[in-house]
């Protein structure tokens, strides 16, 4: 079949891409902006890509069109495909249809951790011969890539409560009848698409609604908003992880270049894990994933040996470069909770006189709204400095952000950002850049003038 897809270079629509050229299908794909890594990716599949949605590429004469959920009526192609009558369908729909069916699925759904733990528990089913597929939305250092078909019963995938697509507006994740359902946290975010957290916590129970008796959800025990999810109604198996009567971690060493700590369940040490992650939203995490694959078969001790190699995830406290001492480091946080662990993870690791420079771009669609506005403070207090990016902001950033005092820079122009970082940053100092975006390739453009400063090359 010629399946050709809608938004394709979106991580959950390439991952989709990448299934269906695994699976045998003939893929082709558009989408505005067309660019490196994912084009790259996708390319190396042999999956031909267009830039822009021309309605001329009705002539490809696909047999099913896949439509990302940034396609909206209006969109040339899309309405010459309503006009021409052939069939389309959403992305979760015909992954759902045509690649989960009769799978053993396990879902991690959660407003933080998603890709992480996502990417733990096929590491973990990976390390325990089970040849899972999956599609992740990042880049898992243990796999080439973040999507693939697998061989095994199973498959792992980040289940969104993002919309489905312009003709289906419920969650991703309904789609997607998991076995085991991992409910990693559940706060407030998306503002562009939901009201408040309690038209969240409805798609939460809808998705727990889709898990068979024989199932199990993996819950956070530490969420009141995942406990009133879970009161409107439960049929299957419940772990909770986070309690002492469920899955927990104890006797926790944070060293240098991992965590250390004991893995918990109702009260019996089931091992000794050394994650090469800090923080103890990270511990949660993995303790998380084991749950999770202890109800797919893997023994946790196993598991708990699995994750001494796990390589973490691409844009999650990843090492960009050092210059004179100075390391910049890239991390997709743009939630407030999210900036707040990030932040307190990595000041877990540095040694005294070592510095956190926290570099904030509020790029996401609630950021830009300033829903959350109110929390940016408190989330970068443990930061010894922050610079923010205001371009494309609509709030008034340097208000809302005037509790943090003297410690706050906010520049409008990247280049004038850039120098304050430089101008600020000394031997020793960790440079923080969260973004759910590129940044405008901040990354290099500070490590080219922190070199140029050095009178060295980048």
């Amino acid at each position: 079949m010629h399946i050709h897809i809608l938004g394709i270079c979106g991580t959950f629509m390439g991952g989709v891409a990448a299934v269906a050229r695994e699976a045998g299908h003939r893929v082709t794909g558009c989408d505005a902006n067309v660019y490196p890594p994912m084009s790259d990716q996708l390319r190396a599949l042999d999956i031909d890509l267009i830039e822009g949605f021309g309605p001329d590429q009705l002539a490809l004469g696909a047999d099913l069109w896949v439509v990302g959920n940034v396609v909206s009526r209006g969109n040339p192609l899309m309405e010459a495909i309503l006009d021409a009558g052939v069939p389309y369908i959403s992305g979760p729909q015909w992954l759902a249809e045509q690649v989960l069916r009769g799978r053993w699925v396990l879902a991690v759904a959660g407003t933080h951790g998603k890709t992480t733990t996502a990417s733990m528990l096929a590491w973990i089913l990976e390390h325990a011969g089970r040849d899972p597929g999956f599609l992740i939305g990042g880049a898992p250092g243990n796999f080439s890539r973040s999507a693939r078909l697998g061989g095994g019963e199973t498959f792992v995938i980040e289940a969104d409560e993002y919309d489905t697509a312009f003709f289906d507006k419920r969650s991703k994740f309904v789609h997607y009848r998991p076995r085991t359902a991992l409910l990693n946290n559940l706060e407030f975010d998306h503002a562009d698409i939901f009201p408040d957290l309690a038209a969240i916590e409805t798609q939460f129970h809808h998705l727990v609604r889709t898990v068979p008796r024989s199932g199990r959800i993996v819950v956070n025990a530490t969420q009141a908003s995942l406990d009133r999810v879970l009161a409107r109604g439960l049929w299957s198996a419940c772990d909770r992880f986070g309690a002492d009567d469920g899955w927990n971690v104890a006797d926790v060493a944070e060293l240098p270049e991992c965590s250390e700590f004991s893995v918990v369940r109702a009260g019996q040490i089931l091992g000794r894990c050394r994650l090469p992650m800090a923080g103890a939203h990270s511990r949660l995490n993995a303790v998380a994933a084991i749950a999770a694959a202890a109800h797919a078969g893997v023994d946790p001790a196993q598991a708990i040996d699995s994750l001494a190699r796990f390589a973490g995830v691409r844009r999650r406290l990843e090492t960009r470069g050092t210059v004179a001492g100075v390391v910049v480091i890239d991390d997709f946080a743009h939630h407030p909770t999210a900036i707040a662990t990030t932040v307190d993870g990595l000041r877990a690791r540095l040694t005294p006189g070592q510095r956190v420079l926290a570099v904030l771009e509020p790029r996401s669609n609630t950021m830009k709204l300033g829903a959350m506005k109110a929390q940016l403070p408190g989330s970068l207090a443990a930061a010894d400095k922050v610079f923010c990016y205001t371009g494309g902001v609509g709030w008034d950033v340097s208000a809302a952000l005037a509790p943090l005092g003297a410690k706050l820079r906010v520049e409008s122009e990247l280049d004038a950002l850039v120098a304050a970082i430089v101008a600020e940053s000394r031997s020793g100092d960790r440079v923080l850049v969260m973004s759910n975006g590129g940044f405008g390739g901040i990354h290099q453009k500070l490590l080219d003038a922190l070199a140029r400063r050095a009178g060295a090359p980048a």
